[in-house]
């Protein structure tokens, strides 16, 4: 999820990025995901060719990009609101 967030951070500039507004936007994206749990190394292997498949990229994209958006009206570090989309 780092990297994906890394690549859309890069696409808005003008959002702040700190540490806390980072950490907002990510809490943000997991509470908003299926949960994937595996115990397996087999498991672990399926669950991990699923999550690259086309739709889950792009799912996991969309809510980045609104919890970047969402992040950004209310960044809770002080920084100044900015509306991103």
């Amino acid at each position: 999820m780092h990297r994906e967030y890394g690549a859309m951070r890069d696409r808005f500039p003008t959002f702040c990025g700190c540490d806390t507004c980072k950490g907002d936007v990510l809490v943000y994206a997991l509470n908003r995901l299926s949960p994937h749990y595996v115990s397996t190394r087999a498991g672990e292997i399926l669950t991990e060719i699923s999550l690259h498949s086309d739709q889950e990229r792009a799912k996991l994209s969309v809510i980045l990009v609104e919890g970047l958006a969402k992040v950004a009206l209310a960044p809770r570090c002080g920084a100044d609101p900015v509306q991103l989309i």
